[in-house]
C-alpha cells in the first residue's frame, strides 16, 4: 500500500547523514556514555525501559546538530556532550509520551514500550528521563541555554495538547496543522542546534541562524515523515504505513486532499477520520485521493521549501566541513521519500 515519491535526480537522491556522523563520532561516544549512566537507576524498571528505545537504532541527529553546532565554532569544552544528552532525553521522553497518546504498537520498527511495560511505565520513565536532562542542563551553569531547552520543553508539551485538540477534525487548516508540527518537532531541532552556539559564547547573529536552521529542518523533516505514511514503506518508517489515518491523526497530505477534493469525497473523510472508520478498505480509498489530489508530491514541495529556508540560514557562515555536513542533512531528511 502506498505510492513511493520519487524525487528529483540529483544531489538530494545520495544525500547522506554519514559526514555529520564521522565528524562528531568522538562526541556522540561520549554522549552514548553519557545516556547509559544518566538512564541507570535502581528502580530497575527505568533502565530496562529507558534502554528499549534509546538502544532502538534512531540516528540521534538531534544531539548531532548540538554537537555539530558548538564544533563548527571552534568550541572545546564538555558542556555539548551535556546539552546534546539532555536533548535526546528530550526527544526520547517525547516519544515514550507520543506513544501512550497515539496507542502506537510499534516504534522504529521494534513494539513500543508501553505494550510491553504498560502505559504507566512508559509516561513515568518519560517524567524520569525529563528530569535528568533538567539535571544536566543545571550541571552546564548556562542560563541562556537552559531558557532554551526548558522552552522548548514547554512549546513540546502546548503541540502535543493543540494535536489533541485538532485531532479527527477535517476543518484542521494547514496553518493548524504548521502550528502543530512547528511546536512538537521543530522547537526541538531548533533548540538543539541553537544551544551549540550558545555554549560557544558566539553572535547572535550566528546563534539565530542556528536556530532558524534547526526549525526549519525540523519542518522539512516533519513534512516528510507525515508523506512517508501515506507514501512508504513499514521498514524505511519503523511503524506500520498508514497509522496516522488509523490514528485519526490530520496531516498535510490528508488536509490537502480534503480541501481539493468534492462533496463526495469530503464525505469519505469525514466517515474515515472523524467517524473512525479507518479499515483497509477505507485506507487504500485515502490513498487514492491523496495521490488524486496530489497531496504527496505537495507536502514534499513544501518540505523543500523548508529546507531551502533552512540552507539559507547558513549561508552567512563561513564555509567548513560542519557548515557542509549540516547542509547535507537538509537533503537527507528530505530524500527519505525517494
Amino acid at each position: 500500500m502506498g505510492v513511493v515519491i520519487p524525487l528529483e535526480e540529483g544531489k538530494n537522491k545520495q544525500a547522506s547523514v554519514k559526514p555529520l556522523v564521522d565528524l562528531t563520532k568522538a562526541d556522540m561516544e561520549r554522549v552514548n556514555q553519557l545516556i547509559l549512566s544518566k538512564a541507570g537507576s535502581d528502580v530497575q524498571m527505568i533502565p530496562e525501559v529507558a534502554n528499549h528505545l534509546i538502544s532502538s537504532g534512531g540516528k540521534r541527529l538531534r544531539p548531532m546538530l548540538t554537537l555539530a553546532s558548538a564544533s563548527m565554532f571552534g568550541y572545546d569544552g564538555d558542556h555539548h556532550i551535556k546539552l546534546a544528552t539532555s536533548v535526546e532525553f528530550m526527544h526520547t521522553a517525547t516519544l515514550l509520551h507520543d506513544d501512550v497518546v497515539d496507542e502506537s504498537d510499534l516504534r522504529r520498527g521494534k513494539s513500543t514500550a508501553r505494550m510491553i511495560w504498560g502505559n504507566q511505565a512508559s509516561v513515568l520513565v518519560g517524567d524520569f528521563l525529563l528530569g535528568q536532562a533538567f539535571k544536566m542542563m543545571v550541571e552546564v551553569g548556562s542560563l541562556e541555554a537552559l531558557d532554551v531547552l526548558s522552552t522548548a520543553a514547554t512549546v513540546i508539551a502546548e503541540g502535543e495538547v493543540l494535536q489533541l485538540s485538532v485531532a479527527k477534525n477535517m476543518e484542521t487548516t494547514e496553518d493548524d496543522y504548521l502550528q502543530v508540527i512547528r511546536a512538537k518537532t521543530a522547537a526541538l531541532f531548533a533548540a538543539a542546534a541553537e544551544v551549540g552556539p550558545i555554549v560557544s559564547n558566539t553572535s547572535k547573529a550566528e546563534r539565530n541562524a542556528l536556530k532558524s536552521y534547526g526549525m526549519n529542518l525540523g519542518l522539512a523533516f516533519q513534512l516528510v515523515d507525515d508523506a512517508l505514511d501515506y507514501g512508504g514503506k513499514a521498514a524505511d518508517l519503523g511503524k506500520n504505513t498508514g497509522d496516522d489515518f488509523r490514528e485519526g491523526k490530520i496531516t498535510l497530505p490528508v488536509i490537502l486532499a480534503w480541501r481539493r477534493g468534492t462533496a463526495e469525497d469530503r464525505a469519505f473523510w469525514r466517515e474515515a477520520i472523524e467517524g473512525g472508520q479507518s479499515d483497509d478498505a477505507n485506507l487504500e480509498r485515502a490513498f487514492a485521493l491523496i495521490s488524486r489530489y496530489n497531496g504527496l508530491s505537495d507536502t514534499i514541495a513544501r518540505a523543500q521549501h523548508y529546507g531551502m529556508i533552512a540552507r539559507d540560514a547558513l549561508a552567512p557562515l563561513p564555509a567548513s566541513p560542519w557548515k557542509d555536513a549540516l547542509l547535507e542533512v537538509i537533503d537527507f531528511c528530505i530524500s527519505r521519500v525517494s
